[in-house]
């Protein structure tokens, strides 16, 4: 499933290639019909993330205000966005469509095609208040509150591996951020979430911070310290191609200190960690 630092970019695709203008909408699939024809017409406000949930805020008519599309990808859903490099706007269906295409965005410049999500909703003022209210601290926003979270972290039985990956205690953390910050913290993820020292909290905070901003910016999840120094370079250049300390490195060897890293399933996903070197706090 794609974490936050992925929705966090493609708000900003979305935003340069619609921003303030009249987007044309349909939905191939037939799935979002009513709801297309919508937004059909409506004018570009903005486009947010909040953890891994989408909202775009547009220009609708005075009983619909308020109102924005929700997005949620889930695990299979993606949202591409390119020039369609016509000279003319062209109309939404006289552009190819490839796969099942919940809903096409067109402008004059680009065309956007959402595929597979779990969510595709419109959703009214009041809707996105309990939405929002379902959700923990997002690290990539600038309102988040980090206290929300050790609120809830500090209180609870559950381990800080559980904690991280509940979108109501931290909104979009996924398995490779949670597995990676545990890491780098050497902390036990089996720990439970009140025997958690606040200044170990602090450190989680600011490390899911700083690394899913850059994140943001290159387009992939870096969180090992020699691939950080070179994600300068690639910043626009493309995709940079990370390597793990743990995800995905179960029965190898901890490059830290060589006892070989586990996997286990917690909360229905495989969480790794190295047990020699990640330990619960004192």
């Amino acid at each position: 499933m794609p974490e936050g630092h992925t929705i966090h970019a493609l708000a900003r695709r979305l935003d340069a290639a619609y921003a303030d203008g009249v987007v044309a909408a349909t939905s191939p699939q037939g799935r979002f019909t009513e709801g297309a024809a919508l937004v059909d017409g409506s004018v570009w406000l903005g486009a947010e993330a909040f953890g891994k949930h989408l909202l775009v805020g547009l220009d609708l008519p005075r009983e619909l205000a308020g109102t924005r599309l929700h997005v949620h990808l889930g695990l299979f859903g993606r949202f591409s966005v390119r020039q369609h490099r016509r000279k003319a706007r062209p109309a939404p269906d006289d552009l190819p469509v490839r796969g099942q295409v919940r809903l096409r965005l067109v402008n004059d410049t680009h065309v956007g095609d959402l595929r597979g999500p779990t969510a595709c909703t419109l959703v009214d003022a009041d809707e996105v208040a309990a939405l929002l209210a379902r959700l923990g601290p997002d690290p990539l926003r600038e309102d988040a509150d980090p206290e929300a979270g050790w609120r809830t972290i500090s209180r609870s039985r559950r381990s800080i591996g559980a904690l991280l990956m509940d979108q109501s205690v931290v909104a979009g953390v996924g398995n490779v951020y949670r597995a990676e910050v545990l890491h780098r913290a050497r902390l036990d993820p089996f720990t439970p979430g009140r025997d958690l020292p606040r200044e170990v909290y602090d450190e989680l905070w600011s490390d899911l911070v700083r690394l899913m901003a850059v994140g943001v910016e290159v387009g992939s999840i870096v969180t090992r310290e020699d691939d950080l120094e070179r994600t300068l370079y690639w910043e626009g250049r493309g995709r940079f191609r990370a390597s793990y300390e743990v995800y995905r490195r179960a029965g190898q060897a901890c490059r830290r200190c060589g006892e070989r890293i586990r996997s286990a399933e917690m909360v229905a996903r495989t969480l790794t960690w190295c047990p020699g070197c990640q330990v619960a706090p004192s």
